[in-house]
């Protein structure tokens, strides 16, 4: 497999007081692969890809080399402009965040904001957008779509708010989906259906995914590669079965003993799910 975005010596510091948040990290994702980056709460994990697509404070100065191989171009994302960087955002890697809730605006319809989107990104008709949006809720399972276009935010759950995000990411037919904690707000149960869209996203779609969580049974679910951040630096990087096999770092080992019990619960539905399906 080719490497569609090869990450090396990547340091963000706070140029207020110079102090370094991310110390020289490396990594590479290849196409159609899925890298998981855990740690708990401020470790840096959001921070490395904010850096990367631009998205940053502007007090945040980003260093190293990121260079995103894509549709017949190669591109520094560190050394590109806030023109260029925009283009590729949403069409070439998009980002589904953690809180599905305030990614949609609450007083417009779901299938408009979808269309909006489409139309923006892919020079389409609001007609064949709003149809766009309906073929892509397909794709996610989503029992009568045409009727969840016609929803407001507030009239759907978290998990199907999330589910709404992801397919539009996937409608813009991008190379990666940067995934930022997409099931934290989530229950065992929406979460194992979220995770299972993911996999049909590596599956059919051959997108590569970065997929960032403190939930370590999500990652283990989903990751060929992992990466583990602590205090801003990796302390552990490689394949993801060999790593939660045999850990090196003890903070590595800390995680996994102690998050794999607190997801148990996603453990046993996705068990339910496997029986089920």
């Amino acid at each position: 497999m080719s490497v569609l975005l090869e990450v090396t010596n990547l340091r963000v510091t706070d140029e207020r007081d110079q102090d370094e948040i991310i110390h020289d990290v490396s990594f590479a994702v290849a196409e159609n692969s899925c890298l998981g980056i855990v740690g708990e709460s401020g470790s840096g994990k959001s921070m490395i890809t904010r850096a990367l697509l631009g998205i940053t404070n502007p007090w945040l100065k980003s260093q190293g080399v990121a260079v995103f191989k894509s549709r017949n171009s190669e591109l520094d994302l560190l050394r590109e402009d806030e023109n260029t960087m925009r283009k590729i955002r949403g069409k070439q890697i998009a980002m589904i965040l953690q809180d599905a809730m305030s990614a949609f605006d609450p007083i417009a319809k779901i299938g408009d904001q979808m269309a909006e989107t489409f139309v923006e990104n892919k020079q389409l008709t609001k007609k064949q957008s709003l149809a766009l949006a309906k073929e892509a809720l397909g794709l996610m399972n989503i029992y009568d779509p045409k009727q969840v276009l016609k929803k407001y935010p507030h009239q759907l759950s978290g998990g199907m708010l999330q589910r709404c995000m992801i397919a539009t990411a996937l409608a813009m037919e991008p190379d990666l989906i940067v995934a930022d904690e997409p099931t934290t707000a989530l229950d065992s149960i929406n979460q194992g259906q979220v995770v299972e869209e993911f996999k049909m996203i590596r599956e059919k779609m051959g997108t590569a995914l970065i997929f960032i969580s403190h939930d370590l049974g999500v990652v283990k679910h989903l990751s060929d590669r992992l990466l583990v951040m602590k205090d801003g630096a990796a302390v552990e990087y490689g394949d993801a079965a060999d790593i939660f096999a045999n850990p090196q770092h003890a903070y590595t080992k800390y995680l996994i003993d102690t998050r794999m019990e607190l997801t148990e619960s996603f453990r046993k539905a996705m068990r339910k799910g496997d029986h089920n399906g």
